[in-house]
């Protein structure tokens, strides 16, 4: 570390501070006189930046001396207890709470020293462990190496945990030091500046299916460690084509209503995003601000999180809402078996064309269009819909698919935003997959919400590069469900009054402040905001330099591949401002340089980010309009 100090800077600080003492001692004369103005003015800057490398000099020695004290046995006592161990894990039971100050291990030399992780628990099983550190490949081989453990809550149980990455790594010797005491939950340890995310399963089991639910225990830490919600809960897998990759998706549901990460809904199940192929790992947040800016009536929450699985790092992932129907969700009259017939039996309904419909095992809840068109029925759901009310829906979608009938039984205004969305995204999947809902005693189907864009912003070799494109992603290459194109271009390329809407609608938007410039801020925004996580997330998966899922190309780090998305933002705007029409020398210049860029503020003396008139935590959550 000494090494790294500047030390030819040092002796220029010196040289000047020497010079300037004479001066100095005579300020309160000569500052008043011009010619000494600027070599006054120079005087304080020298001055500050002394001071400055002072109190960083007085800083790194406090570390140094900690370090020493540490190394040399000086600081909390070493804990000792009964030894404990499993598979993949060793670990102590100290037979009552400490709270633990430090973590000591020793590696083999022979072994690649990666994400490890230290875990302090209060049952037996470790079912309420929570990480206390995590090393990240770091490590001095063959000699002891030491971390700080910022954690208030004592712990009778300890533990280390392998990684499961290729290349096992192995411990000689572990230490855990710190104080008896239960302490409390004032301040927790956090893995990133992320919200972190710690399950564990009964029985140490992985989930392994969409169907089967395992009963776990759930920690979420935020707020800088502040802030704990803690529940049990139960996990399953979750997703079609993400449920192939080694990061598997999830989801969640807790045994009370929980809201989580200051979500607008008070729910069980939420969902855990894995976003494998998605190397920003913000496509999907992308296309959710999208929606947002785009006036859409419902957008999902989201949140990126870290997640610990059972004591192993498994990345970087998205918390988002369930798709279901509820208040702050996709908020119409939740159905009973009962509503078989008159009003009661016109909804309200979430249904989804479905690609992947005909996998569900249970084919109750899908039914196929007159046209081909599946659909799957997510509420009521499989086990609860009636015939009434499957017959009475199916009628509805095919009378809305079949002729003209969109025009009676579609909301056109939900259909286009939502058509924006996917085209300004260049989503692959736009109608491989579609939400629509219908409200009780309405005839209308409505749009939404979105969902499901790893695809999308440039990330599919079929398609890649989109903006080379002469015709809408829809129609050149993306991928449709059943009849979906053929209804998409009745609507958006035959009919000459849905086109001029969705042209006014463009323009609107874009007359609105919406612009290639505050698309990048915010992708910079939030690729500052991943930049602690992704790098553990790509030393968990190591695929930067290699091409998955639909991957057009494999860009060798982080930076490069959010450049992708950049790029492709910057030129997609002017591509569908060129295809709608919309004449660019139309915009209000000067309102849209006035547009407010995101500024960082303090609310109750937390950090926020306040943009477009709206307030956003550090971590993207919307917090207030």
């Amino acid at each position: 570390m000494l090494y790294n100090i500047k030390v030819r800077v040092f002796k220029c600080y010196i040289a000047y501070f020497q010079r300037f003492m004479i001066f100095g001692r005579q300020k309160k004369v000569r500052k008043k006189q011009p010619q000494f103005v600027d070599l006054y003015l120079q005087y304080l800057d020298i001055r500050k930046k002394i001071t400055t490398f002072v109190v960083d000099m007085k800083r790194i020695a406090v570390f140094l001396f900690s370090c020493m004290l540490l190394q040399a046995g000086y600081a909390d006592d070493v804990l000792t207890g009964t030894s404990l161990s499993g598979d993949g894990w060793r670990g102590l039971d100290l037979g009552t709470p400490h709270m633990i100050t430090s973590v000591g291990w020793n590696p083999l030399s022979t072994t690649t020293a990666e994400l490890g992780i230290f875990e302090g628990a209060n049952s037996p099983d470790f079912l309420d462990a929570i990480p206390l550190y995590m090393h990240d490949g770091t490590s001095v081989a063959n000699q002891m190496n030491y971390a700080t453990v910022q954690c208030s809550r004592g712990f009778r149980y300890v533990r280390y945990l392998k990684s499961e990455l290729k290349g096992e790594y192995k411990i000689q010797a572990l230490e855990f030091r710190g104080t008896a005491g239960a302490g409390d939950d004032s301040h927790l340890p956090q893995l990133t500046n992320l919200p972190t995310v710690v399950i564990h399963t009964v029985n140490n089991q992985a989930p392994y299916d969409k169907e089967h639910e395992i009963d776990c225990y759930i920690s979420i830490i935020s707020n800088n460690g502040t802030k704990l919600l803690a529940d049990t809960a139960t996990i399953r897998e979750r997703g079609n084509a993400s449920r192939t990759f080694p990061k598997k998706p999830y989801r969640i549901k807790f045994a009370h209503k929980q809201q989580v990460l200051g979500s607008p809904a008070k729910a069980k199940k939420w969902t855990l995003i894995n976003n494998y192929g998605d190397k920003t790992l913000m496509r999907n947040q992308l296309a959710f601000e999208l929606s947002r800016r785009f006036g859409m009536p419902y957008t999902p929450f989201c949140t990126y999180v870290d997640v610990v699985l059972n004591g192993d790092y498994k990345g970087t992932y998205q918390l988002c809402d369930q798709i279901e129907v509820r208040k702050k969700r996709v908020d119409i009259t939740e159905m009973t078996p009962q509503d078989n017939s008159g009003e009661a039996l016109t909804g309200g309904y979430l249904f989804e064309v479905d690609a992947y419909a005909g996998d569900e095992p249970n084919q109750n809840g899908v039914f196929y269009s007159g046209n081909g068109t599946p659909v799957s029925i997510k509420s009521p759901d499989e086990d609860s819909i009636t015939t009434q009310q499957k017959n009475y829906i199916s009628s509805q979608y095919n009378q809305m698919e079949n002729g003209n009938g969109w025009k009676q039984k579609l909301n056109l205004n939900t259909f286009l935003r939502h058509f924006l969305v996917g085209e300004v995204s260049g989503n692959t999947d736009t109608y491989w997959s579609v939400y629509m809902y219908k409200h009780r005693s309405n005839d209308t189907m409505y749009v939404g919400p979105c969902w499901d864009f790893d695809l999308a912003f440039d990330n599919d070799q079929r398609t890649y590069p989109v903006n080379n494109k002469t015709d809408y992603i829809y129609r050149s290459g993306g991928s449709c469900a059943g009849y979906m194109q053929s209804l998409v271009d009745k609507i958006v390329v035959y009919d000459a009054g849905a086109k001029q809407q969705l042209a006014s609608l463009w323009a609107n938007i874009r007359q609105s402040g919406f612009t290639e410039e505050s698309m990048l801020d915010y992708i910079d925004e939030q690729a500052q905001l991943l930049n602690e996580s992704q790098r553990l997330n790509f030393i968990r998966w190591k695929i930067l330099s290699q091409r998955v899922h639909q991957n057009p190309s494999a860009r060798g780090s982080y930076q490069a591949e959010v450049d992708v998305v950049r790029t492709y933002m910057r030129n997609r705007i002017p591509w569908m401002d060129n295809k709608l029409g919309f004449d660019t020398t139309a915009l209000d210049i000067e309102a849209v340089k006035e547009q407010p860029k995101a500024e960082k503020i303090l609310i109750n003396g937390q950090l926020q980010i306040r943009r477009n008139g709206a307030v956003y935590s550090p971590e993207g959550q919307l917090i207030a309009k």
